[in-house]
């Protein structure tokens, strides 16, 4: 019994590490993507250097890790409403 009950605990967490993996990076894949249209000549010097597209690249990921702990933050809470009832 006990052993059914940690497998059960053991593939929640996973399902719920890979669905949190797979939501981080699509958020900085986007994220990427909506910054493309970003006039980053306006702030930086020499946008397409490696420092301009790292800043770009550090730019994408800080945005998708606000939206993708949104978007956890709000698939949780819909999961602790539905518990509720």
């Amino acid at each position: 019994m006990d052993q059914m009950l940690y497998d059960d605990l053991s593939s929640a967490i996973s399902t719920s590490g890979l669905v949190s993996m797979i939501v981080s990076l699509l958020c900085v894949v986007l994220s990427w993507w909506a910054l493309q249209n970003l006039k980053l000549d306006l702030i930086i010097r020499y946008p397409k250097s490696p420092q301009g597209r790292l800043l770009h690249l550090l730019l994408a990921i800080v945005l998708g890790h606000f939206v993708a702990g949104f978007l956890l933050d709000y698939l949780s809470w819909s999961g602790q409403i539905r518990n509720m009832f």
